[in-house]
């Protein structure tokens, strides 16, 4: 799996929320002001098929395109590299981070010890 554009991930958002979409749609979802040539959308959703991401079914000229690759697979890849690039692989280095810079409150810190106490009891 290869990471995305920023175009790209966002053509995909659309792929996955439509479920199954003809360019067209995806443009209506994307931007609804029509401001989007199709022609740049047709262009990234043929990438997305060339990268494994989209797969599609052809009725005659036109194609519906749907997703191959789950959000939640991509999440998982993306997340990773992150994790890789940025934090040295280390959750402390991420939770550190969060705590910091993202100013975190009490609710939100015991939401996570709960998350937490409920993996352990799942294990």
């Amino acid at each position: 799996m290869e990471e995305l554009t920023k175009k790209e991930e966002e053509v995909m958002h659309a792929v996955w929320k439509l479920k199954q979409a003809f360019v067209k749609d995806i443009i209506e979802y994307m931007d609804p002001t029509q401001t989007t040539p199709y022609n740049t959308i047709s262009s990234i959703v043929r990438i997305l098929e060339k990268k494994g991401y989209v797969g599609f079914n052809s009725y005659g000229k036109t194609y519906q395109y749907y997703p191959l690759i789950s959000k939640m697979q991509y999440r998982k890849f993306f997340f990773s590299r992150v994790m890789n690039k940025y934090f040295d692989d280390s959750v402390e280095n991420l939770v550190s981070f969060i705590v910091k810079e993202q100013k975190i409150s009490e609710t939100d810190i015991e939401k996570i010890k709960e998350i937490i106490n409920k993996s352990k009891e799942d294990e």
